[in-house]
């Protein structure tokens, strides 16, 4: 019996002795931990709102279940198909440009050989990031203010008219792209050029013999090499095709864009936070919970295709 028990023990020991020599990196990995916990993981429980008639009175132990009452009653809704239609628009605009630039970006700066340089255009690529939604959207009013703003002023010297762009539903869509590739690029092409330390330079020395110009060595080389990390990050984008940055666009709202500026998130946060009579908390949980299942479909399809076509994937 001993013999089967020792074993067992030796090897928890060890264990134990390895996360105890790596203390420092779990205790860095704490507070994460703790935040996925409170922020990520508990509040999932919550989500049960979305089958009752939630009272902040009576409770989730004490409200009454009414079960996909409110699924049925949002998708009935005649605002929808405009809802769905809005947020697919904006996050496929939004995926075909905010995804390859950072991929294009990063590509070039990785060719860049002067390390003061490219140490400057990473750090000024990636400062944006840092900046608010708030202040990014104040800059824009500002920029495109149809009184003294400066593109509409350079337009007045071209001989046009001004155009009050923020009250246009048509310039809604590209606005909110521009914002989100201006404030994104940088950081997320950290991650490709992250990528790129890790390429062979033997690959490139092999390129060279070969009489590869740049241009030959970022088609046949770098990109096949980061391929996996790019098929990885797009199966991500996709998980996130239904979400959009709600700050921005509930900074950028007024009732003149509401045709092309209304999508799920923003329906959700209005019916959540109504400001006549009671917020309806379960029909925003409600609508927010047909979101994420339709997301994780989403995910499960790319990386089944990914699968298929394709050696990198998330599981």
């Amino acid at each position: 019996m001993s013999s089967i028990v020792k074993p067992t023990t030796s090897k928890n020991s060890g264990l134990l002795k390895r996360m105890w020599d790596a203390k420092i990196l779990y205790l860095i990995l704490l507070p994460g931990l703790i935040h996925l916990i409170l922020f990520k993981l508990l509040p999932l429980f919550g989500l049960v709102i979305a089958f009752q008639d939630y009272s902040i009175f009576k409770g989730i132990l004490d409200s009454k279940w009414i079960g996909i009452e409110h699924f049925s009653k949002f998708m009935s809704d005649p605002y929808f198909w405009k809802l769905v239609r809005n947020t697919l628009l904006l996050a496929f605009f939004n995926l075909l440009f905010v995804f390859p630039i950072p991929i294009i970006f990063a590509l070039f700066v990785n060719e860049v050989r002067l390390s003061a340089v490219k140490r400057f255009v990473q750090t000024l690529s990636f400062f944006p990031y840092f900046i608010s939604s708030a202040v990014i959207v104040s800059i824009l009013y500002k920029v495109l203010s149809p009184q003294g703003g400066l593109v509409n002023q350079m337009l007045n010297l071209a001989g046009f008219e001004s155009v009050f762009f923020m009250a246009d539903p048509g310039w809604f869509r590209p606005l909110y792209v521009m914002l989100n590739v201006w404030q994104l690029f940088g950081y997320s092409a950290i991650i490709y050029m992250a990528a790129m330390t890790s390429i062979d330079p033997h690959l490139y020395e092999a390129a060279d013999i070969d009489g590869a110009n740049r241009f030959k060595k970022i088609i046949n080389v770098t990109l096949p090499s980061i391929s996996s990390t790019i098929v990885v990050m797009f199966i991500l984008a996709i998980g996130q095709i239904l979400t959009v940055d709600l700050d921005k666009i509930l900074l950028m709202y007024n009732p003149s864009i509401y045709d092309t500026a209304d999508v799920i998130q923003s329906y959700v946060y209005r019916q959540a936070f109504a400001s006549d009579g009671f917020p309806n908390y379960s029909f925003g949980a409600a609508v927010g919970l047909m979101q994420s299942v339709i997301a994780f479909v989403l995910v499960m399809m790319a990386n089944k295709v990914s699968k298929k076509y394709s050696e990198s994937r998330l599981f």
